[in-house]
């Protein structure tokens, strides 16, 4: 038989990988409410299972007491006759003040809670409020998957443990103009005096954690492959110049230089040129950076990615 701690540990994991679940399908409306009342049941349960671990797994000791003085406890009770437990504002404070619970682990669970109580006077229709939330929501399954590594020595690598970045969700065809209303900006201010912004970052725990997407190039089993691809109903994600150039370093003169050190009897003839010429168009190869992007005659340059190569190896023999 399991104990009671372990039990509640296995649940409260089940929990947060359901807000998760939740959080990455397909768009509907309630959808980051909901991600946010699974979460912090998550964490509730989780509160739950460390104190229980601290307290010889004794029921009792998350049961609201009622009265002070009697010999014999007396509990608070719901409406069916149970006894009341702790609210995770109770454990996670509490928790904090024994060095157990990480202040800003505290202040993410303090902002998750009031997204919580406020849930259904929330309109998402706002970038900024939708960015926001999932900020909150990102740094709340970082801080749960650390905790559980730190109180359990439970590794959740087993699981895909995070959300999907807003830059991959595709924008409403038709934007209106949308303005915050009262709950939204308050609830705003509230999380912005809780995230100071000046947090570690090599810190263990968030009260948020900032979204930005870019491209690099990794050789490490934890990088999250990207395709880039002429699908025009793919999301869109805007690269800065430097992005730009890191993805297509190439210009005429390099790629030239690198088949003919790759390639056997390479010559620079109207075969290479019709290949090359062929990819253009193609993304996934080429980069046509323009001197004037608002002038289609503006004098242009072509750079290219190194993956470019692998069609060029369809057609050459590579030296040995």
């Amino acid at each position: 038989m399991k104990a009671r701690s372990r039990e509640l540990l296995d649940r409260a994991i089940a929990a947060m990988v359901a807000a998760i679940d939740v959080y990455n399908k397909p768009d509907f409306r309630y959808r980051a409410e909901s991600f946010t009342i699974l979460a912090l049941n998550a964490w509730e349960l989780l509160l739950k299972a460390k104190w229980l671990a601290m307290h010889r797994n004794r029921l009792s000791s998350l049961y609201v007491r009622q009265g002070k003085g009697s010999k014999r406890p007396r509990y608070k009770r719901t409406r069916s006759g149970s006894p009341f437990t702790h609210s995770v504002d109770y454990l996670a404070k509490k928790l904090t003040e024994q060095k157990v619970l990480d202040e800003a682990c505290l202040k993410n669970l303090e902002a998750l809670a009031e997204l919580r109580d406020t849930a259904v006077h929330f309109y998402h229709n706002n970038p900024e409020l939708a960015e926001r939330v999932q900020e909150i929501g990102m740094a709340t399954v970082r801080n749960f998957a650390e905790a559980v590594q730190e109180w359990f020595k439970e590794d959740l690598s087993r699981f895909n443990f995070y959300l999907m970045p807003l830059s991959f969700v595709a924008p409403p065809r038709t934007t209106e103009a949308v303005e915050l209303n009262k709950e939204e900006k308050n609830f705003l201010r509230y999380v912005n005096e809780l995230d100071s912004g000046d947090s570690d970052p090599n810190a263990r725990y968030f009260v948020a954690i900032n979204i930005e997407v870019r491209f690099v190039r990794s050789t490490s089993a934890a990088a999250t492959p990207v395709r880039v691809t002429n699908d025009p109903n793919a999301p869109a994600v805007q690269l800065t110049e430097q992005q730009i150039r890191d993805r297509y370093p190439w210009d005429y003169a390099r790629l030239t230089e690198e088949c003919k050190n790759r390639y056997d009897g390479f010559k620079v003839d109207k075969k290479y040129h019709t290949i090359r010429k062929g990819l253009l168009d193609d993304k996934r190869y080429c980069y046509v950076r323009k001197l004037d992007p608002g002038n289609p005659k503006s004098a242009k340059k072509v750079f290219f990615s190194m993956n470019i190569l692998q069609e060029f190896d369809k057609h050459y023999t590579l030296k040995r």
